[in-house]
C-alpha cells in the first residue's frame, strides 16, 4: 500500500526538537506496544463504543445480555481498531508532516508499515469471527461494510479530493447504532436508522471544528477540509446548519421509537446547549480569522459531551420508563 502523498518529496522526518517530534525508531517493548495501541486510537474506538452500548439498551427496552454486550464491544472495538490502522498506513506520509499527527508510529518508525497491515488486518479478522460466532452475521456484515467505507472510501478515495471528504466518509463512524441494535434484535429497524442519521448530522461540526484548529496543517499537505478552502464565517455558517439538522434528528425518536418523555425532554435541552455553542463559534468567525479568538476546540469538545450524553439518554430512557 506504498502511495505518494501530497508534497512528499519536500516533506522532512521529524527527528526530535521543537516541534515535539520524537526521534525514530524503537526504544523498548512499552514502547512498541503502546505504538501498537496508538494505532487503533483509543479515543476513536470510545467514541464508536459509546455509541453502540446504549443502544443495545434501547433495544432491548433494558438490561441486555452482559455476554453480548461483551462480545459486541470486543467486536467492535477490533474492527474500528482495524480501521484506524489501515488509515494510519495509508495517511502516513501526510501524518509525519502534521504537527497534530507526527507522534504517531508509523512517523516515528516504531512500528513498519507492513507490520501495521499485518495488525491491522489480523484485527479485521478477529472482529469478524467475534461478531460472527458470538453475536450474529447482520451485526458482523455491518462491521466489515463499515470497515470497508471508512479505509476505501473515505480514507483512499474522499480525504484528499473534496470538501466533502468528512460529511461523507463520515458515514462509517454512524455504523455503531445499527451494530448495537442488529446485536440485540438481530435486524433492522427505523430505530437505529434515527440515530445514525444523528451521528451522520454531528460528524462534520465535530470534525470542522477540529480541522479549523489544524487548518495550517491540512493547507501544508494539500487535504481540502472546508476550513482550509472556505473563510472562518463560513465554516461557522455550516457549522449551524449541521447542528440545528442534527438536533431536530435527535428529536425524531421520540415519535419514531415511541420513547417515554425522558429521552425528548434530556434531549431537548442538550441540543439547546449545542446550538448555542454553534451559534456562538460562527458569531467569532464573523469577527475575526484568528484562532485564538475563535476558539474552536470548545465546540470540539463540546461535540464530545453533547454525543455522550445523548446517547447516555438513549440507554436511560427505558430503564427511567418502567
Amino acid at each position: 500500500m506504498s502511495h505518494a502523498g501530497p508534497n512528499a518529496a519536500a516533506s522532512a522526518r521529524p527527528s526530535g526538537g521543537d516541534d515535539g517530534a520524537a526521534p525514530d525508531g524503537p526504544k523498548t517493548w512499552r514502547d512498541v506496544v503502546g505504538a501498537y495501541v496508538g494505532l487503533t486510537k483509543p479515543r476513536v474506538i470510545e467514541l464508536l463504543l459509546l455509541t453502540t452500548v446504549p443502544v443495545m439498551f434501547f433495544a432491548e427496552r433494558g438490561i441486555p445480555s452482559l455476554g453480548l454486550v461483551a462480545a459486541t464491544v470486543v467486536g467492535g472495538a477490533l474492527s474500528a481498531g482495524s480501521a484506524s490502522t489501515y488509515n494510519c498506513v495509508y495517511d502516513r506520509d501526510i501524518d509525519e508532516q502534521m504537527r497534530r499527527t507526527r507522534r504517531r508510529a508509523l512517523p516515528r518508525h516504531i512500528v513498519s508499515p507492513v507490520s501495521a497491515l499485518v495488525f491491522a488486518t489480523v484485527l479485521a479478522v478477529l472482529s469478524t469471527v467475534v461478531l460472527a460466532l458470538w453475536v450474529n452475521w447482520l451485526s458482523a456484515a455491518l462491521s466489515v461494510l463499515a470497515n470497508a467505507f471508512y479505509v476505501l472510501v473515505y480514507t483512499m478515495i474522499l480525504k484528499r479530493r473534496t470538501t466533502q471528504n468528512i460529511v461523507w466518509g463520515g458515514l462509517a463512524g454512524c455504523f455503531p447504532a445499527l451494530i448495537g441494535w442488529t446485536a440485540v434484535t438481530g435486524e433492522l429497524a427505523w430505530t437505529p436508522v434515527v440515530l445514525f442519521l444523528v451521528v451522520f448530522f454531528w460528524t462534520p461540526p465535530h470534525t470542522w471544528a477540529l480541522a479549523l484548529r489544524y487548518r495550517e496543517d491540512y493547507r501544508n499537505v494539500d487535504v481540502p477540509m472546508l476550513p482550509v478552502v472556505k473563510p472562518a464565517a463560513e465554516v461557522g455558517r455550516q457549522v449551524v446548519v449541521y447542528s440545528w439538522v442534527m438536533v431536530a434528528t435527535s428529536l425524531l425518536l421520540w415519535p419514531v421509537a415511541g420513547t417515554s418523555l425522558v429521552y425528548p425532554a434530556l434531549a431537548a435541552v442538550l441540543g439547546v446547549v449545542f446550538l448555542v455553542e454553534a451559534h456562538r463559534m460562527w458569531s467569532r468567525t464573523k469577527a475575526s480569522e484568528a484562532l485564538g479568538e475563535i476558539n474552536p476546540m470548545r465546540l470540539f469538545h463540546a461535540s464530545n459531551l453533547y454525543l455522550s450524553l445523548l446517547f447516555v439518554a438513549v440507554a436511560l430512557d427505558p430503564l427511567l420508563s418502567r
